[in-house]
């Protein structure tokens, strides 16, 4: 199974046999990659039955449950890498789970659709609606987005939660993006850390 390219980047940034978790870990794709690939061990937490049940199945060690409430009951440091994939735009208070992921992983992963994109901008000053488009590819009344986030935005609450960027990468059509990331990038992935 490939990768979306996020969550390639994320795992080529994995050590080998270090403990992750991954919050939203959907179909389990992430985690399978990382056991099988670089022998980690992988844990996951997943709000979706369907997919708890789907990831088991592939013999992958995922719970059901709330990231908005069940991460304060995870140890401090008690993983490496934390891994928060495309989810953040979803949770009650971000920064709260920004705090969370810092607090249970020695790093955090986090990535996020990128609403300042060019598309999205485009969509909403010349149609004048919520746009859909790859990155948001559902209309607004059925997305489980809840806070609009932009690259610049997430760097500015890294700062003021005194957390550090080890990496980050951008993506658009799947291809990287080096320049003018914040309107050219549909999604962003950050490598953080706080001492």
């Amino acid at each position: 199974m490939s990768l979306r390219p996020d969550l390639l980047a994320i795992a080529e940034a994995i050590v080998p046999h270090s403990r992750v978790l991954d919050i939203g870990c959907g179909d389990g794709a992430l985690l399978a990659h990382l056991r099988d690939e670089k022998q980690v061990d992988a844990r996951g937490m997943e709000i979706d039955g369907a997919c708890v049940e789907r990831c088991v199945a592939q013999g992958l060690s995922v719970v059901q449950g709330d990231a908005n409430r069940d991460l304060a009951d995870y140890p401090d440091k008690g993983f490496d890498y934390t891994v928060l994939s495309q989810t953040l735009q979803t949770a009650t208070r971000p920064d709260q789970m920004l705090d969370q992921l810092l607090r249970v992983g020695r790093q955090a992963f986090v990535s996020f659709p990128n609403f300042a994109h060019w598309r999205t901008r485009s969509a909403l000053m010349l149609g004048g609606r919520m746009p859909v488009t790859r990155a948001i590819p559902v209309s607004w009344y059925e997305t489980p987005n809840i806070h609009h986030v932009t690259v610049k935005d997430f760097r500015e609450l890294a700062e003021e939660k005194n957390a550090r960027v080890e990496r980050e990468w951008f993506f658009s059509g799947g291809k990287p993006v080096t320049r003018g990331t914040n309107w050219r990038a549909e999604f962003a992935v950050f490598q953080l850390s706080r001492d």
